[in-house]
């Protein structure tokens, strides 16, 4: 069978009309991600998921839930209680749930939901005007100050959990930069998004920070493709705990791997990092010690070890300064208040 993206969507419809027909609970259901936008190929190495928020009239009994179609596509549904959105105005200063519910793909309504809170979220203002956008981005840069804040107590042997935290606090620091134009990055494509977002934020040079912050300046295509098998076997592996994050799930290794294949074959190899250090490294939260020298040695080439994580947190502190400057200057620009004085 020959997927599209117009199956894709027909699929998303079909699932959303089921579910509620099965769930009187559900009151509303709608599409997000790459599918619901007509600007983002969402076939990313031949693989893809469909994301689907189904909203509840009471607490949802799951939060996530992931349904296989075939190896290279499945359906991933966030279930949100209608409560998350009884305040619609102020969804407009929300960084991630303003921007799901700006422009989504509605699939159902049982009442005027999707209605009520679109009038909310739109009312007044653009939702993408400079003071809103910048205090969005506000609110995700403090979450990455936090983050780094917790870096500064590491022991003498650098944990999973640790470069977790790392990986999140820099995620944070580059969506409150990309939030300035546009939603937050995902992880798939964060590396191959984020220069055109650095570039309309008029600092190209943070491209060049973020890989440094990565350990991946002078990586190479093959020596990312090296490490592919022993990723898939601590992907696999991981999968057969219950402790391990909702990202690694068996349905999704394709979504994960053929993405990685495809960035690895194209112009800028190394945009393949993120994804793969990230569920790599949940995955190594979850694994024995033992199994975890392939993960430790990858992460020793990006300087991501106990003797090397200080420079590079020194580096995310001043990375976290010049999102803090941008933020600062485009404020002055457009005469709001600056963080110095809010």
């Amino acid at each position: 069978m020959r997927v599209t993206r117009e199956s894709l969507i027909r699929i998303a419809k079909e699932t959303a009309h089921e579910r509620a027909y099965n769930d009187r609970d559900i009151i509303a259901a709608y599409l997000t991600g790459s599918l619901a936008s007509d600007q983002i190929d969402p076939m990313l190495g031949g693989a893809a998921d469909i994301d689907i928020i189904l909203v509840h009239a009471t607490e949802p009994k799951h939060r996530r839930e992931f349904v296989r179609l075939t190896s290279d596509f499945h359906v991933d549904i966030s279930h949100r209680a209608k409560a998350e959105f009884k305040r619609p105005r102020e969804l407009r200063l929300d960084p991630w749930l303003g921007w799901e519910m700006y422009d989504p793909m509605l699939l159902f309504e049982r009442e005027k939901f999707f209605e009520f809170v679109q009038a909310g979220l739109r009312a007044g203002f653009e939702f993408n005007a400079p003071a809103p956008a910048l205090q969005r981005s506000r609110m995700v840069l403090k979450d990455a100050r936090q983050f780094w804040r917790e870096l500064l107590d590491i022991n003498d042997m650098l944990t999973p959990q640790d470069v977790l935290r790392y990986m999140k606090s820099l995620y944070l620091a580059v969506n409150a930069v990309a939030e300035l134009s546009g939603p937050p990055l995902q992880e798939r494509r964060l590396l191959l998004e984020f220069p055109s977002r650095a570039e309309a934020a008029q600092r190209p040079g943070m491209t060049a920070g973020l890989y440094s912050l990565l350990g991946a300046s002078s990586l190479d295509g093959a020596t990312l493709n090296s490490w592919l098998p022993d990723w898939r076997f601590a992907f696999e592996a991981a999968t057969e705990s219950s402790r391990v994050d909702s990202h690694i799930h068996p349905v999704r290794l394709n979504y994960y791997e053929k993405a990685i294949q495809s960035i690895l074959a194209g112009d800028n190899p190394r945009a393949a990092l993120w994804s793969l250090l990230q569920t790599w490294t949940l995955a190594a939260e979850v694994l024995p010690d033992h199994a975890l020298d392939a993960w430790r040695s990858a992460c020793g080439q990006l300087g991501l070890t106990a003797a090397g994580i200080e420079e590079h947190v020194n580096g995310l502190d001043h990375f976290l300064d010049e999102v803090e400057g941008l933020l600062d200057d485009l404020s002055t620009q457009h005469g709001l208040e600056t963080s110095a004085s809010m």
